[in-house]
């Protein structure tokens, strides 16, 4: 069952950072993060009601509101090493995330068997190759390299925090909607604040009209991230968290590969060996 749900957990993440790097081609990243969760909070909330998932409120939200505050940070920080570059360096770099609830899984006493550990590297290995890193060319700035490794901590906080926000499927909508109101409590400041200080909102092109257009893309963008969480934190009670933050985090293999199918961008060798190396890792971590 853990496999099962981490698996799906990269897929969602893949395709919900696939949707989510097209939409920020023409809309401000922060438009697309406060929208893209407001229209989650909306779904979310619908659901909290319908399954009176408010009687399961405890002291664990707690962990939820930490969730949804780091969240749009590293998304943020993510975002704007992005536009400094080069990509092929901050994409791999950002999935290192994974250290955090793999180190907070061994912290707690969980110890993986010899193939597990064997898997977790090569798919580590697979998932940096799998974004391209580049090997030549222009130095990476400084400020690049940094940014990239708060939002990588920041990744790594919000899967820890959201594994540990509640116990039951009734209280995990509520720890979703939590950090969904959350998100878009602070990256809506953010919002106000970039508006501001002469930022844009709306897409520089076609303005509402094309915002407008773009409400579906963005909803899938959000309900694809809350449910990613969701099924990363059954993931993460259902098995050992090592395997679990090691599988979860293979979604950058799934943006690559969507690249590849939808948009026909061709993918260098590296990126194939890459996901070759995912693959086995994830093997050798579902047979272990």
């Amino acid at each position: 069952m853990t496999a099962v749900f981490a698996l799906a957990t990269a897929l969602l993440w893949g395709l919900a950072d696939f949707g989510g790097g097209l939409l920020t081609r023409r809309t401000p990243a922060l438009t697309v993060v406060v929208v893209s969760q407001s229209l989650a909070v909306v779904v979310l909330g619908a659901v909290v009601v319908a399954t009176a998932a408010w009687s399961e409120a405890g002291p664990r939200l707690w962990y939820a509101v930490g969730a949804g505050v780091v969240g749009p940070v590293a998304m943020l920080c993510f975002y704007r090493a992005l536009a400094l570059g080069p990509m092929g360096v901050v994409s791999p770099l950002g999935s290192l995330g994974v250290a955090v609830p793999v180190g907070v899984g061994l912290l707690l006493g969980e110890r993986p068997g010899l193939l597990q550990f064997a898997g977790a590297g090569l798919a580590v290995a697979g998932i940096v190759l799998a974004g391209g890193p580049e090997l030549r060319g222009a130095p990476v700035q400084r400020q690049a390299v940094l940014l990239t490794l708060v939002a990588a901590l920041g990744f790594g906080a919000v899967m820890a925090l959201i594994a540990e926000a509640s116990a039951t499927l009734t209280g995990l909508f509520l720890a979703l909607f939590v950090q969904r109101v959350t998100n878009v409590a602070v990256g809506g400041a953010a919002l106000y604040a970039s508006v501001r200080r002469g930022g844009r909102a709306l897409p520089e092109d076609g303005g509402r009209r094309v915002a407008r257009s773009a409400l579906p893309a963005l909803a899938f963008v959000g309900l694809a991230d809350v449910a990613a969480n969701g099924t990363y934190s059954i993931a993460a009670q259902a098995g050992p968290v090592t395997v679990a933050a090691v599988l979860a985090n293979l979604y950058p293999v799934v943006t690559v590969l969507a690249a590849l199918v939808l948009l026909r961008e061709r993918v260098r060798a590296i990126q194939a060996a890459g996901a070759g190396l995912a693959l086995m890792g994830t093997v050798l971590l579902a047979a272990g």
